[in-house]
């Protein structure tokens, strides 16, 4: 049983480390990063869309596609960094930033986006208030395998295969809930703004298809420019938490522990860095939300040897070992679904 100087101890050792890293400078804005990596994007997305047009009615275009899909996915890690408020000081330039990069340059909700993985930050890897590990297409837990009811029993018995080909409809995924969401009920701040600018998406994206790329052009061009977006982002978060301690609402555990235990890291310096948006240094993503994503880097000895000292477990993997550790745990915990295996003897 935990005593409550014990509790009192644990409950100060997230104080401590935010104290060390707003000492190191850690949590300053870097406007002069995200300037540049704003221009860069702008400029690399115009040129895409450019060589799009010049290359006109080809099969070339799936190339284009290709390119505009990796693009996409760096875009979308920029409305992430607003979403978490990394940008600016101010909560509106921020919402800003997010609506444009997100509702009108990739079509997806950011108002929607931005409540979901609230929730998510707010409760990683919790069963039951996680929205990242609710049933949905795929199960994370065996509980929620043997839930599961006639072909979609068929496709979690397989999750572990199909996962990456399941990745492929992500970006399909995203644009139908953010439909959904701004078209349901509820009362949702900016929903006329957010409906405006994903219909300015959707019309100028169809549009420049369409009119450059006949019918069987155009499908497989958004079939593989959308899939591959999907892909690239969903690999992207794929590795942080899934295969890590899933927990639930008996689990008490403080904030400190709660992120790190449920977060991994995936080795792999600058060049990783770059591609998964930063996300590779998951831990102290979670740890500090706000913190912008250059000093993700930055930070991570002095996380790494505050959780050694503190007797924290600090989970890092490669980037190929971070996706098998999720296939192992996809493929357990639909194990309750496949038949037992009996000796032959």
């Amino acid at each position: 049983m935990t005593t409550t100087e014990e509790r009192t101890a644990r409950g100060s050792d997230y104080a401590e480390l935010s104290r060390q890293v707003r000492q190191a400078g850690l949590l300053d804005r870097r406007p002069g990063y995200y300037a540049a990596k704003i221009a860069v994007n702008t400029v690399l997305l115009a040129a895409g869309w450019w060589a799009f047009v010049v290359v006109g009615d080809s099969w070339y275009q799936i190339a284009i596609a290709t390119y505009l899909a990796v693009i996409f996915t760096q875009v979308a890690f920029v409305g992430h960094d607003a979403g978490h408020r990394q940008i600016f000081r101010s909560r509106r330039a921020n919402q800003l930033a997010g609506l444009l990069h997100g509702n009108l340059l990739i079509g997806m909700s950011y108002g929607w986006w931005v409540g979901k993985h609230n929730r998510h930050h707010a409760h990683p890897n919790d069963e039951d208030r996680d929205p990242d590990i609710g049933a949905g297409a795929l199960v994370f837990t065996a509980d929620q395998a043997r839930t599961r009811r006639g072909l979609a029993r068929v496709l979690t018995r397989n999750q572990a295969y199909l996962f990456f080909p399941m990745l492929l409809l992500e970006a399909a995924n995203l644009h139908v809930a953010s439909v959904r969401t701004l078209l349901g009920r509820g009362a949702r701040s900016l929903r006329s703004l957010e409906t405006l600018l994903l219909a300015v998406h959707a019309a100028g994206y169809l549009a420049a298809v369409l009119l450059v790329l006949g019918p069987v052009k155009a499908v497989v061009f958004i079939a593989v420019q959308q899939g591959l977006f999907g892909l690239y982002l969903g690999c992207s978060f794929a590795p942080n938490h899934k295969g890590m301690p899933v927990l639930d609402e008996r689990t008490k555990r403080d904030y400190l522990r709660r992120q790190v235990l449920t977060s991994r890291n995936v080795r792999g310096g600058r060049i990783v860095g770059f591609v998964l948006g930063g996300l590779n240094y998951q831990i102290e993503h979670h740890l500090f939300p706000s913190m912008p994503r250059p000093s993700l880097r930055r930070s991570q000895a002095l996380v790494r040897d505050f959780c050694l000292q503190h007797g924290l477990p600090y989970s890092e993997a490669t980037l190929v070992r971070s996706y098998t550790e999720v296939l192992q745990h996809l493929h357990a915990v639909a194990e309750p679904l496949r038949p037992a295996t009996t000796d032959a003897r």
